[in-house]
């Protein structure tokens, strides 16, 4: 299946918290990439060890799955300003502008909403282990806070990337779901 593939960014303007938001995104995207390219070194690393020295691994496993759920939670804001999340545009293309417009509202404040609550529920479990030293229960024994950071991280610089698409669309600098007037 071939096809045209094009990126379509969040415009922003001359917004200054648009063009915020718009950095700090990219800055996560940056980090999520790093965070996948340092698991895939760990992968290499254990490989090596494991096959070809014939010795045991202790740490690698963990910090690879904390490493790659981070990266999701993390990159979460980038793909969202580069609009890679699903998107189903039936119902929005069979609607006039205004109609569009007011669902794209609906859309993202029910997106802002649910996500806020991931937020809370992800900084409450977060300092659940702060508070608490929790460890985790293998040979390494890490610091759970640590890896737990990425929940309220992600899900606030998502919540953020929302706000500015919401206010995007209100203030008319971006179009509803990206699709043009027809």
């Amino acid at each position: 299946m071939s096809g045209q593939t094009t990126v379509a960014v969040a415009p922003v303007g001359n917004n200054p918290f648009l063009r915020a938001v718009a950095a700090l995104s990219t800055l996560a995207g940056w980090c999520s990439a790093a965070m996948i390219v340092i698991a895939v070194g760990i992968t290499c690393q254990m490989i090596f060890i494991r096959f070809v020295l014939n010795g045991s691994t202790v740490w690698q496993t963990e910090a690879v799955i904390y490493l790659m759920i981070a990266a999701t939670l993390v990159g979460l804001p980038y793909v969202q300003r580069l609009r890679g999340h699903v998107n189903v545009d039936l119902i929005p293309l069979a609607l006039p502008m205004g109609a569009r417009r007011a669902l794209a509202i609906l859309t993202l404040t029910v997106s802002s909403a649910i996500v806020a609550m991931m937020l809370w529920y992800g900084y409450e479990y977060w300092h659940f282990a702060w508070d608490r030293g929790w460890r985790s229960d293998t040979v390494w024994g890490v610091r759970l806070w640590i890896p737990y950071l990425a929940l309220p991280v992600g899900f606030g610089l998502l919540l953020l990337q929302l706000l500015a698409d919401l206010l995007a669309v209100i203030l008319k600098i971006d179009r509803p779901f990206g699709l043009e007037e027809h």
